[in-house]
């Protein structure tokens, strides 16, 4: 298994609005791969660029690459990843931010192989799929869960302030309800990607042996929503559409459907289109 190598098949990353910066970020190598997905700011920045989610995707996903590189294991490398996002942070920010709801935060979906197979480690909604042979796709990660539980969400407050769901997170009538939620990250069983070394210890972990020529689709919550949240596809069909189709097309049909329903009375969410990334992966 350790000789095991990841070869990228394929790779797309989309942002929300064409105009506006893509707070995704994914890497990859031979001997691992991950997807980074920027919560999108409630506020004011508290770094320099363009957005903090792009900067802690961004930033994250180098420095995780670079200790993975480097040789360390998965969890290793993600402490040492988080410690050196703390230390810039802290020593970039305007200010110590307030409340939690300013703090740059990322979910991730990270793949390392091992000598126990692959293991994956990861925060909040991104997600893998695993395509061995014949057998049905095994999914890691509670994308589906997550979205559901945030559509419900966004089509609550949407009749509560009688809004369109998709009208816009910065709506003053929706940002105080979400700087709750995001008040709760790094608490109890919330916690993301963020600058604090004491999130490593909250990632998810888990192991999966998987055989030669089998495939992996790494995915944020926005290109995932194709299954999670518009029914477009099941787990399996998205994977058969990604080997089939390629994820050029499958981008092309999410941007169509969202296109269709842009005020989210459909399929209820708080903005129109969400960053999108995918990376496909074969293992070799």
């Amino acid at each position: 298994m350790s000789g095991m190598r990841l070869e990228v098949a394929e790779f797309l990353s989309l942002p929300g609005d064409p105009a506006k910066t893509n707070e995704d970020a994914y890497g990859h190598s031979e001997t691992a791969a991950l997807v980074i997905d920027g919560a999108t700011p409630l506020g004011e920045g508290l770094m320099p660029g363009p957005s903090d989610a792009a900067w802690i995707a961004q930033f994250g996903a180098r420095r995780l690459m670079a200790h993975l590189q480097g040789g360390d294991g998965a969890r290793k490398a993600l402490r040492a990843a988080l410690a050196d996002t703390q230390k810039s942070f802290e020593a970039l920010r305007r200010h110590e931010p307030e409340d939690m709801w300013q703090t740059p935060c990322a979910s991730m979906m990270l793949v390392v192989p091992s000598e126990k197979g692959i293991e994956f480690l990861w925060f909040g909604d991104c997600a893998a799929l695993v395509k061995q042979g014949d057998a049905a796709v095994t999914m890691v990660g509670e994308t589906f869960d997550k979205r559901a539980a945030e559509a419900q969400a966004a089509q609550a407050l949407a009749k509560e302030k009688n809004l369109s769901p998709a009208a816009g997170l910065s709506r003053q009538e929706f940002i105080f309800a979400l700087r709750r939620r995001r008040n709760r990250i790094n608490s109890g069983d919330s916690w993301l990607f963020s600058p604090d070394m004491k999130a490593a210890a909250h990632a998810s972990r888990r192991v999966i042996k998987v055989a030669p020529t089998s495939y992996l689709l790494l995915a944020t919550d926005g290109f995932l929503a194709l299954a999670s949240d518009y029914g477009a596809y099941s787990a399996d069909s998205l994977m058969a559409a990604a080997l089939d189709k390629g994820l050029v097309a499958l981008g092309e049909e999410l941007r169509a459907i969202e296109a269709d329903d842009a005020g989210g009375d459909k399929f209820p969410r708080f903005k129109k289109s969400d960053d999108a990334t995918a990376l496909l992966l074969r293992i070799d």
